[in-house]
């Protein structure tokens, strides 16, 4: 990796400080399934995409779907810090004019590459995406977070499908899998029972890693680019609400009030 251990804890740590900052400057927001997912944007970005932040829309440049699309302050604080947008923007999440909706918009963000908001639709996009490339032969690839609760989407399997018909190697999905959903843990709702036979089952090349585990979660990508005959599903263990310590795995962070105490005491966790 280009950068250390500790170089990449201090990016991911600030990246949260920067998502709850900017939820807190609403009130309210999305603040678990935007904390658990950092650490593999902090990976994607920092080490492993091909993007520009001068030129958001070049040509041959690695994309991300953020399929879960209300995740989307998490990966906006990973685009501020790579410089897609300037930081004044932070604190106007979700407010008239912004242009930091709750869920990510391609039109509105530099550097959002789909839009989202609709769950299972992501990988869809991303599927189309990877054709695309192939079809381009510009090399590029082609990123995709989902949801565990999300996985509930029938498209989101008929997705799986055609992907693996049509042996995507240029694809890398990930599966946040925090256990939680809106309303309670996944397992009452619907479960999975065990995502990463799923996923196999459906042909794709697998990997189950701890998802805030930098080295894992880096050398399960590599990984996945080596294999070009099947789109590659990252199953990761993530924490819901990971780095703010009273909330860390709870459906009541789904989605919650921040107040200016809730915030200090979040700040202060990820001192």
């Amino acid at each position: 990796m280009k950068h250390s251990a500790k170089e990449l804890e201090d990016l991911a740590k600030e990246a949260r400080r920067i998502t709850l900052r900017m939820i807190a400057s609403i009130g309210k927001g999305h603040v678990g399934g935007s904390l658990d997912i950092i650490d593999a944007l902090t990976i994607l970005y920092y080490e492993e995409m091909n993007v520009d932040p001068s030129d958001p829309r070049k040509k041959g440049r690695d994309r991300l779907v953020l399929s879960k699309g209300h995740g989307g302050p998490g990966l906006y604080s990973i685009l501020c810090m790579k410089g897609f947008f300037d930081k004044k923007h932070i604190e106007t999440l979700n407010h008239p004019g912004t242009i930091l909706p709750s869920h990510c918009d391609r039109t509105l963000t530099p550097g959002v590459d789909m839009t989202a908001g609709s769950l299972g639709q992501g990988l869809s996009a991303a599927v189309g995406m990877a054709l695309a490339d192939r079809i381009d032969h510009n090399g590029a690839r082609v990123y995709c977070i989902i949801g565990d609760g999300e996985s509930q989407e029938g498209q989101i399997w008929e997705a799986g499908m055609y992907a693996a018909q049509m042996k995507l190697g240029g694809l890398t999905a990930f599966l946040d899998l925090n256990g939680q959903q809106i309303d309670a843990p996944v397992d009452q709702i619907n479960s999975m029972i065990d995502a990463a036979a799923k996923w196999r089952a459906f042909g794709w090349n697998v990997m189950e890693i701890n998802g805030h585990n930098f080295q894992e979660i880096y050398d399960a990508v590599e990984s996945a680019k080596k294999c070009e005959d099947k789109p590659s599903m990252i199953v990761m263990h993530t924490i819901k609400g990971k780095g703010w310590k009273r909330v860390e795995g709870t459906t009541k962070c789904h989605s919650m009030p921040v107040t200016e105490a809730d915030l200090e005491e979040a700040l202060e966790d990820l001192r």
